[in-house]
């Protein structure tokens, strides 16, 4: 069912200063700023030869995000992105497997559907899986 990691998601309190970092201290390609106000996050995407860096900042008070640097004040790795070729496929397996599924497919940053999965069914880790 999964395929290939297509990004490892940072949680951080400054977008401006994490960009910068990643841009001028470690050399990396990095995309505009984008909004995504039905997720609650502002996101830049790190380009990388195998895979992405996204990092997240909270968009209001009510961005899960914002929950996450409460407990997490440095910031800190927030969920692991895999692809899989039909989202709604997926959801049908993962449901019959007793995952906890959060919520519907919405569309996420890349325009394509996206869905999370509940950290406690799978080793602690928030996982978002990403239709390709």
């Amino acid at each position: 069912m999964l395929g290939r990691i297509n990004h490892v998601a940072i949680a951080v309190t400054d977008l401006n200063r994490a960009t910068a970092t990643y841009r001028d201290t470690l050399g990396a390609r990095v995309s505009a700023p984008q909004a995504l106000p039905e997720h609650g996050v502002t996101t830049v995407f790190v380009e990388l030869p195998n895979t992405k860096i996204e990092l997240l900042e909270p968009l209001g008070e009510q961005s899960p995000i914002t929950r996450f640097l409460e407990k997490n004040q440095d910031g800190g790795i927030h969920h692991i992105c895999y692809e899989v070729e039909n989202i709604n496929d997926a959801v049908k397996k993962l449901e019959a497997e007793g995952a906890r599924v959060l919520g519907q497919p919405k569309t996420g940053a890349h325009g394509k559907p996206v869905i999370f999965l509940h950290p406690k069914d799978f080793c602690g880790t928030l996982i978002e899986l990403e239709q390709v």
